[in-house]
């Protein structure tokens, strides 16, 4: 019989009619799989097969809009899920009541980034036989991922998110647990490069059983619809840092395995649900990849083309949640690297989020933009890249000169690759950011959501020519389960000081940097932990909180929740 290996997965639900949803799983072989709620609603869907691992996507219809439903998922006649004896509540979906027929619900969006599934192993290859840590023994503290389920599986009244934002980082491909380290040295040797760090697809599926396996999470990403976009650990640590990077990771054995992998892997585990029923059925790799007995080749292809030639394929995405518009960013694979051009997006993917952004005015009132990589940093983080970006481009001594070594020497060593060095880029959306602001048809709040850097902080804009109607906020949370040492604490600390400031000052008249066209400020934080950030929007009104996980011996699964901060986004 078939079982489920990983799943399910709730991922999009439609919040234009509240009647559809689909819901993602990985079985053991072959099979047709059945989503079956509780209301009568259902969908089925045969797998489609990539290097011996077998997907659907059911895409479940009939949904009545305003209610929540258990559901079970089937293989044949045989049901997989939930478990007989598992200790959650059912798995529901939970579907809104469309806004034109009068829905006064708020919109709960989470959000964060950058989680470990497994704290990872030491420097050196694993040795086979060494024993693996115990699974109580986390130097990093607790997940905030298995916290919230915890909450939410011990009190049925708990308010749920409507949506969880995951922005980057749901897996590390370089920075490997000690079992991963074990089954990597169980197919190859690991004293050849890659090393420790994963080579191909069936090392990525570890990956995501390592991460999507834990018994909670796997409860939560049943219930919780998600949105998902990758960031550099997804493949590597300052994926397309600047074309000297590519030009030397091309050069290597192993790259090409791992980034077309990399991004095979992404677009089954992640993409896919990111898209609604229509674009599923308009997308011609998804009917190409399941009208083939394997679709191996046809998606290692695809993988291939789209990181040779990044501006043919778009993983951006937008989600309109009733008056809610999200619009998720690629800030890695659409990057236009060329030193003398560098852009975080290239002009296709760079109109595609201008038109996004500004399609249909007054049809929102609150615009989110994802973004992995934050739009504003801190001060002297910000002057500093911008600095290092001139000093590349050739402001100092040109192109091939002393300064520009140093540059992208520096560029790479302290991971100077946000927004701010990509300087006609940070220009390009902060002008978006504020005509979409702005007018009379203008949203309540636009907010850019970011992670990477992690810590937690909230940031508030000013724009030389005058703000715009919006209040506009980066707001920025991660990570959700991993380290922060004490030297990032005090770097990025110093980075919103008074010191650090002039200090970016000093830097940014060195570099010959153009004037920002807009000036912030820390307004929240920052805040370190393992933690998420929740935006609840209610007409034009918006909250924040942030919650923060914590060891709790006598809370269920022996971690809890804590609030450290909650405020109003909205006007007085």
């Amino acid at each position: 019989m078939a079982g489920l290996r990983l799943g399910p997965l709730l991922r999009f639900v439609d919040h234009s009619s509240g009647t559809t949803a689909t819901v993602w799983v990985e079985t053991q072989r072959p099979c047709t799989v059945t989503v079956r709620c509780e209301d009568g609603a259902s969908g089925s869907a045969p797998t489609f097969a990539v290097t011996g691992h077998h997907y659907a996507l059911v895409v479940v219809s009939g949904l009545t809009p305003g209610t929540t439903t258990p559901y079970e998922v089937l293989i044949g006649d045989d049901r997989v899920w939930p478990p007989a004896d598992s200790p959650f509540p059912p798995s529901t979906i939970t579907t809104p009541v469309p806004a034109e027929e009068g829905s006064r619900d708020p919109l709960r969006v989470a959000f964060g980034s950058c989680r470990w599934a497994a704290p990872p192993g030491g420097g050196g290859p694993f040795t086979p036989g060494s024993p693996l840590r115990p699974p109580g023994d986390d130097p990093v503290g607790p997940d905030a991922l298995d916290a919230l389920a915890a909450r939410l599986a011990a009190d049925p009244d708990a308010v749920r998110p409507d949506v969880l934002l995951l922005i980057g980082d749901q897996i590390y491909a370089d920075e490997t647990s000690e079992a991963t380290r074990q089954l990597i040295a169980e197919r190859r040797d690991p004293r050849e490069a890659p090393g420790a760090e994963v080579a191909d697809y069936e090392e990525y599926t570890h990956l995501y059983d390592e991460s999507w396996q834990d018994p909670e999470v796997r409860w939560l990403l049943s219930t919780v619809p998600s949105c998902m976009i990758f960031d550099d650990h997804d493949v590597i640590d300052d994926w397309n840092t600047s074309e000297s990077w590519q030009t030397d990771m091309r050069a290597t054995s192993w790259w090409h395995e791992r980034i077309v992998s990399g991004l095979m892997s992404y677009w089954v585990y992640q993409h896919l649900g990111n898209l609604s029923p229509a674009e599923l059925e308009a997308d011609p790799l998804y009917a190409r990849i399941r009208s083939v007995p394997d679709g191996t080749e046809v998606l290692r292809r695809f993988a291939a083309t789209a990181d040779a030639d990044p501006a043919g394929v778009r993983w951006s995405y937008r989600r309109d949640f009733g008056r809610v518009r999200v619009l998720v960013v690629d800030s890695r694979a659409a990057r236009v690297l060329g030193e003398q051009e560098r852009a975080m997006l290239d002009p296709g993917e760079a109109r595609w989020v201008r038109e996004a952004v500004l399609d249909a005015p007054g049809s929102y009132d609150h615009l989110l933009i994802g973004t992995s990589l934050p739009w504003l940093l801190p001060p002297l983080v910000h002057d500093a890249e911008a600095w290092d970006a001139a000093l590349c481009r050739g402001v100092r001594g040109g192109p091939d000169g002393r300064w520009a070594r140093f540059g992208e020497w520096l560029r790479r060593a302290a991971d100077l690759e946000h927004w701010a060095a990509f300087p006609d880029s940070f220009r390009e959306l902060t002008e978006l950011v504020r005509e979409a602001g702005d007018g009379p048809d203008a949203p309540a709040t636009v907010c850019v959501l970011s992670g990477d850097v992690h810590h937690a902080y909230v940031a508030e804009p000013r724009w030389a020519g005058g703000d715009p109607r919006a209040r506009v906020f980066q707001l920025t949370c991660s990570p959700v389960h991993n380290s922060v040492p004490t030297l990032m604490r005090v770097g990025f600390r110093f980075g919103w000081s008074r010191a650090g400031k002039v200090l970016g000052a000093l830097l940014a008249r060195h570099g010959r940097s153009a004037e920002s066209p807009v000036r912030w400020r820390k307004t929240g934080g920052p805040w370190f932990g393992n933690q998420l950030m929740t935006l609840t929007l209610r007409g034009r009104n918006a909250r924040l909180d942030l919650v923060q996980a914590r060891r709790a011996p006598d809370a269920p699964g022996g971690v809890r929740l804590e609030t450290v901060m909650e405020r109003s986004l909205s006007e007085e």
